[in-house]
């Protein structure tokens, strides 16, 4: 399906019935990354699984931004009159997510951040080197969102409201100091660092991933 949300075209799957969620992919991946845990969600939510704006089936854009990515689920979640919804966000989905609580902390019913980083400086340095010369050989605008965004202050982080649940691996891409310091500047969070687990090990097409937010969903 299809919703013109923020001046952009975004396509997005709805399946399944309950309590809503909404699932956000990382830079340079497409909803499809959660063609195991839609299925597994959809016996008790109502699971929209988005493609963001320049990634997928959604709308080509001139330049990317994580506030307008923001504020396009945002209008989505109002467009589509979806009541409380929960929303996981890995890696860039997790910086929407986190932006979307903090400016509008009445919105989520629940928050799911895996992977995600406040700044650049977040990222292991030689991740980060990494992504420099990919964007140096592809200009990349994706890419180049990584490398100079987001830049949020732990002020905004204290404004969350939201129950949030924070993951990272133990050999997640994103150092694990920057991720504590995510857990600990938001007040209402649980902090869980996944034994063994990289940045995408646990996400991408897995079976894992259910098993470990459903108990934070459903809170048994």
């Amino acid at each position: 399906m299809n919703i013109d949300v923020n001046g952009v075209n975004l396509f997005y799957e709805k399946s399944g019935s309950g309590s809503p969620i909404i699932l956000l992919h990382g830079n340079s991946e497409d909803h499809s990354i959660f063609d195991v845990l839609v299925p597994q969600l959809s016996a008790t939510h109502t699971v929209y699984a988005i493609d963001s704006r320049d990634h997928g089936k959604s709308d080509k854009v001139s330049t990317l931004e994580y506030h307008a990515m923001m504020e396009d689920t945002a209008e989505f979640i109002q467009k589509l009159d979806i009541q409380s919804p929960a929303l996981f966000g890995f890696s860039d989905g997790g910086i929407i997510g986190i932006l979307l609580a903090a400016k509008y902390p009445q919105m989520l019913s629940k928050l799911i951040i895996a992977g995600a980083n406040t700044n650049p400086n977040g990222i292991k340095p030689l991740t980060l080197a990494a992504m420099k010369a990919v964007y140096f050989f592809t200009r990349s605008q994706q890419f180049k969102m990584m490398l100079t965004k987001p830049n949020i202050p732990n002020a905004e982080l204290q404004k969350i409201e939201t129950p949030t649940l924070v993951l990272a691996g133990s050999k997640d891409l994103i150092r694990e100091q920057h991720t504590r310091m995510i857990a600990e500047n938001i007040k209402n969070s649980t902090l869980k660092i996944l034994d063994g687990e990289d940045h995408t090990s646990y996400v991408l097409h897995s079976k894992k991933l259910y098993g470990i937010i459903n108990p934070f969903l459903t809170g048994k």
